[in-house]
């Protein structure tokens, strides 16, 4: 996990800067968020666990709407950026440092949700690694409880392998940010360079390192099954407002 480790250790201060306003994000996931699991029979006393939860984009906009929330992450930079966010958001939040791929190591109890939201499943780069993931993450969901995760419409990408994502064009108050990333394919692998670059009062720079493998849903639904899930429903962003898929499978 090293490769993924550096990744988000070294993004984690600048990882906000991939949103026009991340504030303003948090809010708007944890309104979608919050429709899933109101849709699927769960209220504001859920217990929920944020396995990926990175800086904090899902975990704090869902602890300000009153859930209980314990929030895990591989990077501890990520956890410390989340820290500081999560205490300026003025919200409560468990933070832990733990690999989704062996979670019992973490944690004792079970959770009434677990979440693993934008693109954190695909950094699993064997087939192996995504099932010891998926056993360890629906091993920490109670019986009844669900799980949501969102990855991006690799079945459509693996039929054409884009060598970049389109960018994002932020304006701000000094100037425009842009955000984009350049995709190197082998297989159903691919190399990801983040580059970010302000153009503001000065010009920076910055790009950041990783390795993906194209997950397809049916391999991501598959191994949900497998691993006791009765349930696998996939929603797209017609539909939930999110800009990736989200597959929702019940225990």
């Amino acid at each position: 996990m090293d490769i993924i480790q550096s990744f988000y250790d070294n993004l984690a201060s600048q990882y906000d800067k991939l949103f026009l306003d991340w504030n303003e994000t948090t809010v708007e996931q944890a309104v979608i968020l919050d429709n899933l699991f109101k849709k699927n029979g769960f209220d504001g006393s859920a217990k929920i666990l944020d396995c990926a939860c990175g800086i904090g984009t899902q975990s704090i906009g869902l602890a300000a709407m009153g859930y209980s929330v314990t929030a895990s992450d591989i990077s501890d930079a990520g956890i410390s950026e989340a820290k500081v966010r999560a205490e300026k958001a003025d919200v409560k939040i468990r933070f832990e440092h733990a690999d989704f791929r062996a979670l019992s190591e973490s944690f004792s109890e079970a959770f009434d949700i677990v979440i693993c939201m934008d693109n954190a499943l695909p950094h699993m780069l064997s087939e192996n690694d995504l099932r010891a993931a998926i056993n360890s993450i629906v091993g920490q969901i109670a019986d009844e409880g669900m799980f949501v995760a969102s990855i991006r419409d690799y079945d459509a990408l693996l039929s054409e392998k884009p060598p970049y994502s389109p960018p994002y064009i932020h304006k701000t108050e000094n100037g425009k940010r842009v955000s984009f990333q350049t995709w190197d394919w082998f297989g159903d692998h691919y190399k990801l360079t983040q580059y970010i670059i302000d153009d503001e009062r000065s010009l920076q720079v910055s790009k950041f390192d990783c390795e993906y493998r194209a997950t397809r849903r049916d391999e991501l639904t598959n191994l949900l099954l497998a691993s006791g899930c009765r349930s696998v429903e996939w929603k797209f962003p017609d539909e939930t407002g999110f800009y990736q898929p989200i597959v929702v499978a019940r225990k």
